[in-house]
């Protein structure tokens, strides 16, 4: 440091205290790395009577739990099971309504009944309301994306699937506005509801199946269960964010004016949330849509099972085209939900009218009867659907051929030169090493309070014995999270700058987060087989986008009289955004990888289907073996690498934040 430097930080009042914590921050970590030479015994590896054995309680007590114990007198596996079968009946309806029609016997005595709601009648009624509340060009996306569905010959899948979200999300949107509301009305739930919340959020997706399926057996039912659970913080989260913004004298007025509780709550606070709940009711759709995806592997179906099938038989054209299924029906469901959301938050209300309702029940009868005579109009023939299938596995297979060679180098390059050696490293860390500078990491960026919160965190992980799979996972998470950085941070600061890309752009990256996380698989697997370097590339494709997008928005955030300063007082380009735009933006892009982390996280368990061997792993191999025990406590380690990553993350957003604040009073 120049001596100039030193003796104007020595100058300042707290000159001398900060510069002694910064000399320590430097110091300790040097001196913990060094101290990891000389570690041995159990402060470097666990020996196996120190290990906890959590999964055996934990699977001991669910199997007691779903097996043995009684409420009331009644059997809690009679309860579930009543349970299940009582979800089944809304599900068969709703396939009932839009797949399969009334349909009486079975095998050669089938018969139908009644058709399904012909796929004619409910493309176009969905066109009305698009256009309806947004203009042609979502009508004519949701044309699209019928088309799509039916001239591929994904209908009845798209159907089975759409039965599965609409349920799903009238449940948790049902649960998740009755949980807000109690938070909302007592701090104490609030403070518990949260923090379940965020635990529920960072545990990983066959997390979720492995108790539905103890409890409710296999099945749709077991699926909207799970489906559920999994998509329910977020709509408690919003409801508690949408109850709170209600202006303070809006509540004054509702209570002079002599409304109950219950009056201002139905006829005050709900509607004025509104706007922040549709955005909440947003949220849920797309993350009930990804979760019935995961689902399909206990019994959901759909399109989730069509490109599950797809991956297990290596058919990289049927999984592509059953994923841009999803990705049609995903589109025209988030437009849908947020342009209503949009609509609320900016007034624009009564834009559908009584005889749009006519129109729209005419537009699904008149298709539906005219069935009768044509089936064309209820199921299209299979003899007339399309496929690019072979054109996209013939695409897979010339690469192959004709670049197995590069492409065989790029991954064992990458594999013993970065992969392995870096796996490795963190394989032989000392535990008691890693803990420690973790939680300096913690202290530094956020006080004692971080610094114990990360390092109980982390003690879990070791004393359930999963630190070896925890350090796995850190390795993959670690490295997909570097190369998506690398990649998507410098594309959206370059884009930022370029106006006119930033549609396309925002639209691209749409896409790509409503892509289910299995077809990022088959790309990976078709070209690298299975394996670390598969999972990373599948990883990092599926993590690039929130480095794109908090990219652009780091860059727009930065206060344009920032900006005029520096070059007012003649600032190169470089220098400009060295010493102006990046240290403004720092706290936006330190969020843009928090994001980032959170991301490769949820990836990598699903990587697991490609043979990696981490936490993922032994989830999945717990959900295929039945162990209830094992899986959960994985997933709860892989919630804590989560939960540690987000807790020093967001110090770090906040001490840039504070940083900035003083910086430029």
């Amino acid at each position: 440091m120049p001596e100039d430097e030193m003796a104007d930080i020595l100058a300042r009042p707290d000159g001398v205290a900060a510069w002694r914590r910064n000399w320590a921050h430097a110091v300790l970590p040097l001196a913990i790395l060094a101290a990891t030479l000389f570690i041995q015994g159990p402060l470097a590896h666990l020996p196996d009577w120190a290990v906890v054995p959590l999964a055996d309680w934990v699977g001991g007590g669910l199997n007691w739990f779903a097996r043995e114990a009684t409420i009331g007198g009644v059997k809690v596996a009679d309860i579930t099971r009543a349970l299940a079968t009582a979800a089944e009946m809304p599900i068969d309806w709703l396939k009932v309504l839009l797949a399969e029609g009334w349909v009486t016997g079975a095998g050669f005595n089938k018969m139908h009944i009644a058709p399904p709601l012909s796929w004619l009648g409910v493309i176009l009624a969905t066109s009305l309301l698009a256009l309806r509340l947004s203009g042609r060009g979502l009508a004519l996306l949701t044309l699209l994306a019928g088309a799509y569905l039916v001239f591929f010959g994904l209908w009845l899948s798209a159907m089975t699937t759409l039965a599965s979200v609409v349920l799903c999300v009238i449940t948790a949107l049902a649960l998740g506005l009755a949980m807000g509301i109690w938070a909302y009305r007592s701090p104490g739930a609030e403070a518990v509801l949260r923090a379940v919340m965020n635990i529920m959020q960072t545990v990983p997706v066959f997390s979720y199946l492995l108790p539905t399926l103890l409890l409710f057996g296999y099945g749709p039912s077991a699926a909207l269960f799970a489906t559920v659970v999994y998509a329910l913080p977020p709509m408690v989260h919003a409801t508690v964010l949408a109850l709170r913004s209600v202006p303070a004298e809006t509540l004054e007025l509702a209570r002079m004016t002599g409304c109950s509780r219950a009056q201002t709550l139905l006829k005050v606070e709900l509607p004025v949330a509104t706007p922040r709940l549709a955005i909440g009711l947003n949220q849920v759709v797309m993350m009930t849509l990804n979760m019935v995806i995961i689902a399909s592997m206990i019994g959901a179906g759909g399109l989730g099972y069509d490109v599950l099938r797809a991956l297990r038989r290596l058919d990289f054209g049927a999984g592509f085209e059953a994923g841009m299924g999803i990705v049609a029906l995903a589109v025209v469901l988030d437009r849908l939900t947020q342009v209503a959301a949009h609509n609320q938050s900016t007034g624009r209300r009564g834009l559908w009218k009584r005889r749009d309702t006519a129109i729209a029940v005419l537009l699904l009868l008149v298709p539906t009867a005219a069935s009768l005579a044509v089936p064309a109009f209820a199921t299209w023939p299979d003899g007339w659907t399309l496929t690019t299938a072979p054109f996209w596995n013939g695409a897979v297979s010339f690469i192959n051929q004709n670049f197995y060679g590069p492409l065989e180098a790029i991954r064992t390059a990458t594999l013993l030169g970065v992969m392995n050696p870096f796996r490795d490293l963190l394989l032989a860390a000392p535990w008691s090493a890693v803990v420690l500078l973790v939680a300096l990491a913690g202290y530094a960026l956020g006080g004692l309070r971080t610094a114990f919160s990360v390092a109980l965190l982390m003690l879990f992980i070791v004393v359930t014995g999963y630190w070896e799979a925890a350090m796995s996972s850190v390795y993959l998470t670690v490295l997909s999270v570097a190369l998506a950085l690398a990649i998507g941070l410098p594309f959206g600061i370059w884009v930022s700058a370029h106006p006119r890309l930033h549609q396309p752009v925002q639209l691209v990256l749409d896409t790509l987060q409503t892509l289910p996380t299995l077809v990022y698989l088959l790309p990976a697997v078709m070209l690298f087989r299975n394996g670390d370097f598969s999972a990373l590339i599948a990883i990092v494709s599926y993590a690039i986008a929130p480095a794109v997008r908090y990219g652009m928005a780091g860059m727009a955030h930065v206060p344009s009289e920032r900006i005029e300063a520096g070059i007012m007082s003649g600032c190169t380009p470089w220098q400009t955004f060295r010493f102006v735009r990046l240290p403004s933006s720092l706290p936006t892009l330190i969020l843009g990888i928090n994001q980032t982390v959170m991301m490769a996280l949820s990836m990598l368990v699903i990587a697991a289907l490609v043979g990696t061997r981490e936490l993922g792993q032994e989830v999945y191999t717990s959900l295929a073996r039945g162990e209830t025990g094992p899986g959960i406590v994985a997933g709860l380690c892989v919630a804590c690498i989560a939960l540690v990553a987000d807790a020093l993350l967001k110090s770090g957003a906040a001490r840039a934040a504070r940083h900035e604040g003083a910086v430029h009073v």
